[in-house]
């Protein structure tokens, strides 16, 4: 399959579909990213990769961190992260609070912001400094010692958390939350925060299309049932309350971010990362998810 002549064709394919989705804006520092912006990048399991359009440019990837969070959580504690947050979707949008009073303060997955809050709060019960940790995972993942947090970003988002303080609060309530509220929403501002480019992200995101292992680490990051159990919930619940369709147009778990990129997983193949950041009416990238249906329809990597 040559790659790189996909990719350069989806790069083109999508021209027509800008303006059709709208940048996010009640993050005031992401309302000024250029909406026309677009990147795509395949890192295989043999080590090979291939890129286009803007593909080396850091852009911040939101909610896609929370993919790797949940990684680093998994890894210190197993399974103890399901009594925290469940494994379903929400069929609400990502910043909603109805089902979390319904249901005593425990989110239905670890992806919408609720159960992303309760996945950090338990990162943050461990020793040392949390941001660091996070910020070095990312590095030791994309094999990039320049991945950095983007300040503006972090502290915009801070200052309008007043929905994601409030679901923290309520999770406190029910002791679904153990951490101070303010020390948590300020980690979490930082990690949604984490600038990368499609290249990075998809090095990120090898090790759960090979069952944990990483051929670029030469080493099993997590393990392979922690691979199978998080591609699960990427499928499940990776893309806000529009995962039924996404499944049904594009076919791979995914993880998208109101940034605009979205990282996907071909199990036993690839890591396929794309950037647009004009979003759709759920929150996903408008551009990015018809590139990445055009994707696995002309390489055939589609699950189903």
């Amino acid at each position: 399959m040559d790659y790189q002549a996909v990719l350069d064709y989806i790069r083109e394919a999508v021209e027509p579909k800008f303006g059709k989705g709208k940048v996010a804006d009640y993050i005031p520092a992401l309302a000024g990213v250029p909406g026309g912006k677009f990147g795509m990048a395949v890192q295989l399991a043999d080590g090979r990769n291939f890129k286009t359009g803007d593909a080396d440019e850091a852009f911040s990837i939101q909610s896609i961190s929370k993919l790797f969070v949940l990684q680093m959580v998994m890894s210190h504690f197993g399974d103890m992260v399901w009594t925290r947050v469940g494994k379903e979707p929400s069929g609400d949008r990502f910043n909603s609070m109805i089902k979390l009073e319904m249901e005593h303060g425990v989110p239905r997955n670890p992806f919408i912001n609720p159960g992303a809050l309760a996945t950090l709060d338990l990162l943050m019960s461990l020793k040392g400094d949390t941001k660091q940790r996070i910020r070095n995972y990312l590095r030791y993942l994309a094999l990039n010692d320049s991945v950095e947090v983007d300040p503006v970003v972090a502290k915009s988002e801070y200052e309008h958390a007043n929905l994601n303080r409030a679901m923290a609060h309520l999770m406190k309530g029910y002791n679904n939350i153990h951490m101070d509220v303010d020390d948590l929403l300020d980690t979490y501002c930082y990690q949604c925060a984490m600038a990368m480019s499609c290249v990075d992200l998809a090095r990120a995101g090898l090790p759960l299309a090979m069952g944990g292992y990483s051929a670029l680490h030469d080493a099993s990051i997590i393990s392979t049932s922690q691979a199978k159990r998080i591609n699960a919930v990427m499928l499940t619940c990776g893309t806000y309350d529009s995962v039924g369709s996404f499944a049904y147009r594009v076919g791979i778990p995914a993880k998208s971010g109101v940034g605009g990129g979205i990282l996907a997983v071909v199990p036993g193949k690839m890591a396929v990362c794309v950037w647009a950041p004009e979003l759709d009416t759920f929150g996903n990238s408008y551009v990015g998810t018809a590139a990445l249906e055009m994707f696995t329809s002309l390489t055939h990597t589609s699950i189903f």
